[in-house]
């Protein structure tokens, strides 16, 4: 087996992923908004997703948090599966927009914090 860990980032299998997710699709209409993702984030990494406008971030989110489900491929939150699993993953997460915080003079960290 490979170890795709992130350097300074124990490998701890799949089983201790915090999310891992293989050929994500969503599709709206001919627009393929996710083509197929794979991804690994073991648990208690900082991770982040970039990307332009329309590159597909937000129906990702939307998906690992169980509010859209997947045309294809299959994903885990917390050892959850998104589709077998919903309640569980809804339980084991916390999601807001990108404007809530709750003390705008705070620094993200200090937000996620509280």
């Amino acid at each position: 087996m490979n170890d795709t860990s992130p350097k300074g980032v124990p490998s701890m299998g799949l089983a201790q992923s915090a999310i891992s997710a293989r050929g994500l699709v969503k599709t709206f209409g001919k627009l393929r908004a996710v083509d197929g993702i794979n991804l690994d984030v073991p648990r208690g990494m900082i991770f982040a997703i970039l990307g332009p406008n329309g590159a597909g971030k937000t129906t990702l989110m939307r998906m690992l948090a169980t509010l859209s489900r997947p045309d294809a491929g299959s994903a885990t939150v917390m050892g959850h599966d998104l589709v077998q699993a919903p309640h569980e993953v809804r339980a084991a997460i916390a999601m807001t927009g990108q404007f809530a915080s709750l003390d705008e003079d705070l620094t993200g960290r200090e937000n996620l914090v509280l």
